[in-house]
């Protein structure tokens, strides 16, 4: 199995970008919360990733937001695939080397902007740290540097 992450700032047009590409997608967006932006990674990796490359069903639990505070939701299967897309942000963290085989990385000028008509004004608050968490995590994993191609949206 071949595994695209496509990463970059919340609001860049990430998910927009992977839906185009007609390949199956499991979305950071499932794992991730205000509060734990990045620590769930274990959750995907071995709920997941493990699976899929040994041939097998991938399954996790998504994050389910209806009730306004963030809990484990439905559970979500992967089937076997050729190519997984994993989208969104810290998607192509430096742990995901070993069994990334393309990292693209997606970004807009107007990416606060786009996010907070994505999420409601009522976000601004919770966009604004996100946005100061996220552009500290890039800095140190260098996660642009590393990609196979940069899409400007």
């Amino acid at each position: 199995m071949r595994v695209i992450a496509i990463d970059g700032p919340s609001g860049a047009g990430k998910s927009t970008y992977a839906a185009s590409l007609g390949l199956p997608v499991v979305p950071t967006d499932h794992f991730a919360t205000w509060d734990d932006p990045v620590a769930w990674w274990p959750r995907l990796v071995d709920g997941v990733i493990k699976p899929l490359l040994r041939g097998s069903c991938g399954r996790y639990r998504r994050m389910d937001w209806s009730g306004g505070v963030p809990v484990l939701g439905a559970e979500v299967v992967v089937e076997p695939t050729e190519v997984l897309v994993v989208e969104g942000v810290s998607a192509g963290r430096r742990a995901a080397t070993p069994w990334l085989s393309r990292l693209i990385w997606v970004e807009a000028d107007d990416a606060l902007a786009r996010a907070i008509a994505r999420d409601g004004a009522d976000s601004r608050a919770d966009l604004l740290r996100w946005k100061e968490f996220e552009r500290g995590w890039f800095q140190v994993d260098g996660t642009r540097e590393r990609a196979d191609l940069v899409v400007q949206r």
